[in-house]
């Protein structure tokens, strides 16, 4: 509810919102501008400088003479604070990650006076920093660029809220989850969680259910429980005995023999249904009160696969689910905002769904943000986005001193046993990049001092965090690092030589320099994890926060947005290698020209590098391939300002993510140039072999009629593989398709089947656009109309136009399709809209831009 907040020196004093932070309820209050109004991240640095109290006072309502037992329990804490009731100190926090309960049975009156008073997350940090006197850990600030704080590794906190290269520095102060009493007499459920398995030998799914209690009585308590699972007509009752303190049960349910084989599993998007049952568990105990749960139960077991592949050194690294290989498809997720409040059901349904929607099947929650929600992992569990889980530690080398250790051990503890129930989570990682920052020696540390970084780096993610996670949750892979070795890694004492070999694990890769469209720059790795090119968002998404002289790509609000260095630059020379740079005299005109070059240039890129890592999944190429995952970097943003992410804050869909929608796609054709052969693969996901047709197509930029087509029928797409359907020279191509050349033609093509089977239309360039001979500025137009709730736009063009891009500005929703090269004079694309909206609306908003309207 609403609790008072005040400063350290009393001077502000608010009403401020639990869960909640310090910068919304002054935003909320109208003392602060939107924080993330132009340059307000610098502005407000005062806000977590200072020490924040929140306090308020509340009446018991129950009769505290009747519980033996009442706890003050937190949820979340962020971060250091001191806690008190009625002027009696009760415990300190300093880890937002942690759950923390405090005992006030002998401090809880009628009326009550709570207070949690903060300390400064910024002044915390750099003083653990000053304290850990024996050796420096680094990095000790962030690169200049990102405006941020210093030491954020000293602080078990949400590690970008100090600033990282696509956000803003807001380390904020609050009570960010639920806070609650409990009162119970002799037991109390703390955690209730169930995991599946598959007894190959019985051929019987089984379940474990564990059951944490807080036991109060001095004695063991007997008592009997029951487990219902109606749909599988599976009834088990057991005896147990809770003891003393923390007593913990755990029950394995077999699911009757003859509805194991019936039993729906739980499945990736696009490979099946995400079924679940229904379970009652029901504890009836000698003492007390009778406890009853209701939950689903998910059936999927989950394998990482390592092993020897014929022809390659190294080993493999792809995801078994129900014993079936999956290609991971998918991008990395970062948090949703800079204040956990405001992130609500309805944001992660959004960014969720616009995921599930581009044909992705996971994401990796990426280790410098937060364990999500419940809800984000119910809404993944729904959807069928399988789960990459980092633990929080990022691009940082961290502490490991006894403090720091028990902190660490209780939030992983904690974390493992809210989240190991969810089916969508297959993976627990234990840090972002930390193995490669030793093994490349990013922080420059002198040969001689490796040794200590060596030993902290196995003491917290193997010793502790490992030993746990393998403790807690038998039922999923572990691995210590993202991008690592793997089993090679743990051979290699944990700390491989080079964490991006290709041969194993997984990798990271940047290039920014080199040209995008050349797929041999890419790693032929087994499993690309992060990958990604910078884009600005919409410009209706940036006009909410700047006023009109932001409004330039060289602006002082552009330079101040973009936190990697260079990377403005870095967009234009990779804009420069296959377009023309806008030219226009009107400033306004020539920032949306930039915007949408960008968001061009990054989808086309990503779409490069994702097909490249795609047709790689079958063959082995040099001792290279076998690709079996591709998340690019990264899939949603913090803020308004340029980054990596396909969709922008807010939600909407930058041409990156419409392009996703068919990289990803089950079926797709994918074609690369290789010494003047032009080679097309069949890629598919689907789990049977198809006869199909594939229509290849080549147009000339100046005609709107096809200079040559051709169908190949009869070619068969291999079940989840990737398979060479066709090749050709480029030069017996444009014999035979007369009249072309490498500058005035383009190919499309797309693979049809029978029963309305058929992938995306894909395309291939021959030559940069900036070279393109013939290719005009056309007239494009658009009529809107209604059916039902969707919204129907028809498109006509007078010419060939690439990259056709709709943008309904403001208009909450999304097109069936955008950024496409136009080749017919028709085109239908329906909106689908995410709020109520209407024709005139939507014909009002439109703006419809082609490559050729960029001058």
């Amino acid at each position: 509810g609403s609790w008072r907040l005040g400063n350290g020196n009393g001077s502000v004093v608010v009403r401020g919102e639990v869960p909640g932070c310090v910068h919304t309820a002054l935003h909320r209050r109208g003392l602060i501008q939107d924080p993330y109004y132009r340059f307000n991240d610098v502005m407000y640095r005062w806000i977590s400088l200072d020490n924040w109290t929140y306090s308020r006072t509340f009446k018991t309502p129950f009769d505290v003479r009747k519980w033996q037992k009442v706890n003050l329990v937190f949820e979340g804490v962020d971060t250091v604070a001191q806690i008190l009731i009625n002027n009696i100190t009760l415990g300190r926090t300093d880890n937002m990650f942690n759950r923390y309960s405090f005992d006030i049975t002998s401090v809880i009156k009628e009326v009550n006076f709570v207070e949690v008073r903060f300390l400064s997350a910024v002044s915390y940090a750099a003083e653990q920093s000053r304290c850990h006197k024996a050796y420096s850990i680094p990095p000790a600030c962030p690169p200049p660029v990102q405006k941020g704080e210093c030491h954020a590794n000293f602080i078990r906190k949400e590690q970008c809220s100090f600033s990282w290269d696509w956000g803003p520095s807001f380390p904020t102060q609050g009570i960010w989850k639920d806070v609650r009493i409990e009162a119970y007499n002799h037991y109390h459920l703390i955690y209730f969680s169930l995991t599946s398995f598959f007894v190959k030998s019985a051929r019987q799914w089984s379940l474990e259910i564990e059951s944490i209690f807080d036991v109060v009585s001095s004695k063991p308590i007997a008592g009997l429980v029951t487990v219902n699972i109606p749909k599988l007509q599976t009834q088990q009752t057991f005896s147990v005995k809770l003891q003393p303190g923390e007593g913990s049960v755990v029950l394995l349910v077999n699911i009757n023999k003859v509805r194991s084989s019936t039993v729906e599993a739980w499945w990736p998007n696009g490979h099946g249904k995400q079924t679940g049952y229904n379970m009652t568990t029901t504890f009836i105990m000698e003492a007390g009160y009778q406890i009853e749960k209701f939950s689903k139960a998910y059936f999927r077991t989950v394998e990482l696969v390592q092993e020897p592949i014929p022809g390659s050194p190294g080993l493999s690294f792809y995801f078994r689910i129900n014993g079936r290989p999956i290609f991971i498809k998918g991008s990395n997720w970062i948090p949703a905002d800079s204040f956990q409040d405001r992130v609500t059901y309805d944001t992660l349904w959004l960014l969720l769904k616009s995921a599930a929607d581009a044909n992705m099947n996971a994401l990796r929650v990426w280790g410098g943000g937060v364990y999500e929600q419940d809800e984000f992992y119910d809404i993944c569990d729904e959807l069928g986005i399988m789960i990459w889980q980092d633990f929080m530690f990022a691009c940082a080398l961290y502490p490991t001193d006894q403090n720091y250790l028990e902190s660490v051990r209780a939030e992983v503890s904690h974390q493992v046993r809210r989240l190991k129930s969810h089916p969508s989570i297959i993976l627990w990682s234990g840090n972002n990049e930390n193995e490669a920052a030793i093994a490349s020696n990013w922080f420059s540390i002198p040969y001689a001092d490796r040794e200590v970084y060596i030993k902290d780096y196995v003491m917290l993610y193997v010793k502790n965090i490992q030993e746990i996670v393998l403790t807690e949750d038998k039922s999923r892979p572990f691995i210590a690092s993202s991008p690592t070795n793997g089993l090679e890694s743990v051979k290699e004492g944990w700390l491989s030589q080079n964490p991006y070999d290709t041969h194993y694990g997984d990798t990271h890769f940047y290039d920014y320099s080199s040209d995008c469209w050349n797929w041999t720059v890419y790693p032929k790795t087994r499993f690309a994890s992060e990958y990604g090119f910078q884009s600005w968002p919409s410009f209706s998404t940036i006009e909410k926060v700047s006023s009109t002289e932001d409004w330039s790509y060289t602006s002082n609000f552009s330079l101040h947005r973009q936190h990697h260095e260079n990377g403005n630059d870095q967009m234009l020379q990779q804009i420069g290698h296959h377009f023309k740079l806008p030219q226009s005299t009107d400033p306004i005109k020539k920032f949306k020209d930039m915007i949408y070059l960008t968001q061009v240039m990054q989808a086309q890129c990503i779409k490069t590098e994702t097909e490249f890592y795609r047709f790689s999944q079958s063959e082995i190429i040099k001792g290279e391939g076998h690709t079996m995952g591709a998340l690019y970097w990264q899939l949603n943003d913090i803020w308004q300002a340029p980054s990596w992410a396909s969709l922008e804050y807010g939600g909407k869909w930058k041409l990156l993510h419409y392009f996703a929608q068919n990289f990803f796609a089950p079926l797709l054709p994918v074609a690369y140039e290789d010494k003047g052969v032009l080679h097309i693969y069949g890629v598919s996901d689907l789990h049977v072999d198809h006869k199909l047709t594939l229509r290849v197509i080549v147009h000339a930029w100046s005609s709107l009629e096809p200079v040559c087509t051709l169908a190949k029928d009869g070619v068969t797409v291999k079940a989840q593989s990737a398979v060479p359907i066709y090749k050709e020279s480029i030069n017996d191509l444009l014999e035979r398709c007369r009249n072309c050349t490498r500058r005035s033609c383009v190919i499309t093509f797309c693979l049809v089947g029978k029963g309305g089977l058929q992938s995306p239309t894909n395309h291939h360039f021959l030559s940069s656009l900036k070279d393109a001979v013939g290719l005009e500025k056309t007239q494009l137009s658009a009529s809107v109309s209604q059916r039902d709730d969707v919204y129907i736009f028809v498109l006509q063009t007078t010419g060939i136009a690439p990259f056709v891009s709709l943008d309904v500005g403001n208009i909450k929703g999304r097109f069936s399709d955008n950024g496409f090269l136009m080749t017919k004079k028709k085109k239908v694309v329906v909106f689908y809209p995410w709020e109520p909206t209407s024709v005139e609306e939507l014909e009002k908003s439109l703006t419809l831009t082609s490559l050729m309207d960029v001058v």
